[in-house]
């Protein structure tokens, strides 16, 4: 007679509330962002590179904004995808390791879509002020990078005070 040995796995779900979560604090995160790129990142980022990103033509303040708050929601739901399904599952559901991992978001942000896509992105459509292709300008990839960890740090506590484990915080 042969046994069989039934194991079970846990199943990571991701609830309404969690990509809710990554949604508004991508939202609130990208509104911090958009103050700096419209107050300290020299212009025409926000009003002329953002929406030509889409054909638009600028100045479109209004246009950048939407777009850049578009973006931001994306790009927590995004967040919430990765943690809740790769390594970090766990210490995301923490504030403090949130806070770490946010400010690595941040980093990985600037370094794929401000580093790499974005000056491929705005010279493929022909925009006269498409950054250099890798974009690495100082002081310019700095506050860029300084911007992206304001956005990712709300994202990644949004997302850590919905998701967490109430008995161990």
């Amino acid at each position: 007679m042969a046994t069989e040995a039934q194991t079970t796995t846990s199943i990571r779900t991701v609830t309404p509330v969690d990509w809710a979560a990554g949604a508004i604090g991508g939202f609130v995160g990208s509104v911090f962002f958009g103050l700096i790129m419209q107050y300290v990142i020299p212009a025409p980022m926000l009003e002329m590179a953002i929406p030509a990103m889409y054909g638009i033509e600028g100045p479109a303040l209004l246009a950048g904004w939407a777009i850049h708050q578009f973006h931001g929601v994306v790009l927590g739901l995004a967040y919430v995808a990765l943690v809740q399904f790769g390594p970090f599952a766990d210490p995301a559901k923490h504030v403090g390791p949130a806070i770490g991992l946010g400010i690595g978001y941040g980093v990985l942000t600037t370094a794929a879509l401000a580093v790499l896509v974005m000056p491929i992105w705005l010279s493929t459509l022909g925009f006269p002020g498409a950054p250099p292709f890798p974009n690495v300008a100082i002081p310019g990839t700095i506050v860029s990078l300084v911007g992206h960890v304001v956005y990712a740090v709300p994202v990644a506590l949004a997302y850590a005070l919905v998701a967490r484990d109430d008995t161990t915080d």
